[in-house]
């Protein structure tokens, strides 16, 4: 279906959009260019959001607003915000009623006329889709980048030709009621994440599983090797797999012979990368690589591939550089919401480092990152939400005694970053990689590794 053929088929229509957050906002003007009866609903108090709440207004939409936002949910086609659960009750009750409950990513998949390649995973997908869209943009593609990341692909979805690329970020969120899927897709990993508003591992993983349900024969799909949540998963069309040890068992793939990324299939092997010609640390990148190069195989020389990966310089808020002060290096990897992105971040660098931990608790363990602290991490501030169950997870493991890992706690995450600064010395490194999220003080991860780098570039020489 195309756009002006959709906007026909909703004009006079009533729809309701739950949530008007940043993809959302743009949904709204979309529906009412159509021509659709447009009842917009949101849980900030008309207070909080009034400028918003007025222009909507303006336009002719109605507001619904406030603790009670969902009451009288009667349109004929619902559009879910990504962090709105699907079943609850008053969504639930007006389905079963006649209606229709989609997302506007989900509408963006039915209109969009161009090539969809979508990533998702627990750890690395931003990076991984952030280089698949510059390794097409090097080939002379044209490529629009969206979907949990950039900005909402909708609007731009009339502007978009066949032979252009939509490189898309999918979360969990946005996945869990998706229909259809992406003629190509990659799985970076399946990790515990998020379970405070799945309702276990199973529908987290679930959710994950529908960016590759849907395709059809001419379907592709990559995932990890080294992850046995993932590597057993298979397109409907072709599967391949990427490793960062090992050569995976699949017809195609790419894994790390004698460190060179390497392009496998029945022709044997193909090296397309050094590792060390990678400009962003850790070996984690690597894989982002692999996992990128792996889905374009068809469409993305060597050449350009080297290109790309010896001049990007990587993505904000993930092991990005702030500055060196009086021989310390200050980092931010405020992105790092889970334990395992924290290792992956840890292990970036040779030498141990001070890490600030701490935030929402999103009720995922942090047994696992202990042992990986204490190979990685000489000193430990805490701070946020989680600070006392991290700590809980370090003190109770028997090695703590004889890890040498110093541990801090404060109440606050400026006092949390002075902390770092104050126990710093020549040579060593400050990473803010919380392995939780950011909501118990801040808006979103951003916000908090803004906040980060702006107490950093106050401290003063000496």
């Amino acid at each position: 279906m195309t756009v002006s053929e959709y906007k026909n088929q909703i004009k006079g229509k009533r729809v309701g959009v739950l949530g008007l957050g940043i993809s959302n906002m743009p949904l709204v003007d979309f529906l009412v260019s159509a021509g659709a009866i447009v009842t917009a609903r949101d849980k900030k108090e008309r207070a909080d959001a009034l400028s918003k709440y007025e222009k909507l207004e303006k336009m002719g939409v109605r507001i619904v607003c406030g603790e009670n936002y969902m009451q009288g949910l009667d349109d004929e086609i619902i559009f879910r915000s990504p962090g709105i659960r699907p079943d609850v009750p008053e969504i639930a009750a007006a389905v079963k009623n006649g209606a229709v409950l989609t997302s506007e990513m989900e509408l963006f998949f039915d209109l969009c006329p161009c090539h969809i390649i979508a990533v998702t995973g627990s750890d690395g997908k931003t990076t991984t889709t952030t280089i698949t869209s510059e390794l097409l943009r090097a080939e002379g593609k044209t490529v629009y980048v969206g979907g949990n990341i950039g900005a909402p692909l909708l609007p731009l979805a009339e502007q978009m030709t066949p032979d252009d690329y939509a490189v898309v970020e999918l979360s969990s969120f946005q996945l869990q009621t998706m229909k259809k899927s992406p003629e190509r897709c990659i799985i970076t990993n399946i990790t515990p994440n998020h379970l405070n508003w799945h309702t276990g591992m199973d529908e987290y993983a679930e959710a994950k599983h529908n960016i590759f349900k849907y395709q059809n024969e001419n379907g592709y799909l990559v995932t990890n090797y080294l992850y046995d949540s993932v590597k057993n998963l298979r397109s409907k069309g072709k599967t391949a797999l990427f490793s960062n040890s090992g050569k995976p068992d699949t017809k195609t793939g790419v894994y790390v012979k004698d460190e060179v990324i390497t392009y496998y299939d029945e022709n044997g092997d193909v090296p397309v990368l050094d590792c060390k010609d990678i400009k962003i640390p850790g070996r984690h990148n690597v894989e982002n690589y692999m996992a990128a190069y792996c889905v374009l195989y068809d469409i993305v020389s060597a050449e350009t591939l080297k290109k790309v990966a010896s001049t990007f310089g990587g993505v904000k808020h993930r092991c990005e550089f702030v500055r060196e002060l009086d021989g310390v290096k200050y980092y931010n990897s405020s992105i790092d919401s889970s334990p395992t992105r924290t290792i992956a971040a840890l292990s970036s660098f040779k030498e141990k480092v001070i890490v600030i931990l701490g935030g929402y608790d999103k009720n995922i363990p942090y047994e696992p990152l202990v042992l990986p602290l204490f190979e990685h991490a000489k000193a430990a501030v805490l701070t946020g939400a989680t600070a006392e169950k991290i700590y809980k997870a370090i003190t109770d493991n028997s090695e703590f005694e004889k890890s040498g890992l110093e541990i801090y706690k404060e109440s606050n995450f400026e006092s949390a970053v002075n902390r770092a600064r104050k126990i710093a010395k020549a040579g060593d490194t400050v990473i803010l990689s919380p392995a939780a999220a950011s909501f118990d003080a801040f808006e979103n991860f951003e916000v908090r590794g803004d906040t980060f780098k702006k107490i950093v570039n106050t401290f003063q020489k000496g």
